[in-house]
């Protein structure tokens, strides 16, 4: 029931708003969309788009070693972190599945703040608190909105509004200052293969940021634009892309595993057995011949035998084509390999494709 969904702190005042619909998400009420998909979809390619993803989780760690305790519980290598750089990684279980992805912004050697997902973020609380010690962990999930402005014109948008230049900020890289005078975070991040930036502030703050913005030309953005941009960018999806069962390197993301500069960490074993002995299967682009779109959970096939399913489909905007991803055996993986879906009841054909499938010219790399 919706009495029964959380709300972030911006939704009374979004739910002001002409046109918005909210759809139930993770357990939080929040907007799918406030005009239409594709309006918001091309404001965000074209100019700005402004979402409130304040459902996210939101945590503050801070000791002396909180670096190096963290080291063990993520495949990537965070003592490469230099001040005001960030990491996105995964936290693995012992067979090496993913049990979220994450981003890890590094403040200094006594202070990280991590965003994680709202699906997860109980999961991942309880994670930390159980593997680390002696670290003080501030949860600001229901206390701190966060706001993601995307678009290639953010950048000129967001910065009247701070004191300190942004221009200089590299991808993933993030600062401590100030709006209104009251602190706010700010990083160069996102989910949409754009350019743009990630904000966090007080509730007030975060009124007056989406007011403000908005009223100069942002668009207010839900989360239908933000699955379809994504999904354009090839980034996944936590529980229908990633899940416990499957692994970083059958995902694609074997760009974050480290192997060879840091030491022991939970799930290393299976990784360094994938990397010798080869995958069974990979997470491939699919881009479908006609338009017929293949949705999540639709099954694939190969030469009539099911091979695969479905994890994220979509229509691309962008490139006015149906694209999707799916899990596929390793020998079918590689590019140029015909495939089919089964959509209602049908075998329509499919080919495996480069990833990601639109890349955008003003995303920094």
């Amino acid at each position: 029931m919706i009495s029964q969904l959380l709300h972030t702190p911006l939704y009374s005042f979004l739910s002001s708003l002409a046109g918005v619909r909210f759809v139930p998400f993770s357990g939080w009420e929040m907007p799918i969309q406030f005009s239409s998909i594709k309006q918001e979809h091309q404001a965000v390619r074209e100019t700005a788009g402004i979402f409130d993803i304040s459902h996210m989780g939101k945590f503050v760690l801070k000791s002396k070693g909180v670096i190096e305790q963290l080291q063990k519980l993520v495949p990537s290598d965070l003592s490469r972190l230099q001040l005001g750089e960030a990491q996105y990684t995964v936290f693995l279980n012992e067979q090496a599945g993913i049990i979220d992805d994450l981003i890890v912004y590094y403040q200094g050697t006594e202070q990280v703040t991590l965003i994680v997902n709202a699906a997860t973020l109980s999961k991942d609380k309880q994670w930390l608190l159980t593997h680390l010690n002696g670290v003080e962990f501030e949860d600001l999930s229901s206390e701190r909105v966060l706001l993601a402005l995307q678009g290639p014109k953010s950048l000129e948008l967001l910065q009247p509004y701070l004191e300190e230049s942004i221009d200089k900020l590299k991808a993933f890289g993030h600062m401590s200052t100030q709006i209104k005078g009251t602190p706010a975070f700010i990083a160069r991040t996102g989910y949409t293969g754009e350019d743009g930036f990630e904000i966090m502030v007080t509730p007030e703050v975060g009124e007056y940021l989406w007011r403000e913005l908005t009223a100069n030309g942002v668009t207010p953005c839900g989360l239908g634009a933000r699955d379809t941009l994504r999904l354009e960018a090839a980034m996944c999806l936590y529980g229908q892309d990633l899940d416990e069962s499957t692994t970083p390197l059958e995902a694609g993301l074997g760009w974050l595993v480290h192997l060879e500069s840091k030491g022991d960490f939970i799930g290393r074993s299976v990784l360094e057995a994938q990397k010798s002995d080869g995958l069974s299967r990979r997470l491939v682009g699919l881009e479908m011949t006609d338009r017929n779109i293949a949705r999540h959970g639709y099954d694939v096939y190969s030469e009539g035998e099911k091979v695969g399913e479905i994890t994220s489909g979509t229509y691309s905007l962008t490139l006015s084509k149906p694209i999707a991803l799916a899990y596929v055996p390793t020998n079918l993986s590689t590019l140029g390999q015909s495939l089919s879906v089964e959509i209602r009841g049908k075998a329509q054909p499919a080919t495996v494709v480069k990833k990601p499938f639109y890349r955008s010219a003003s995303r920094l790399s």
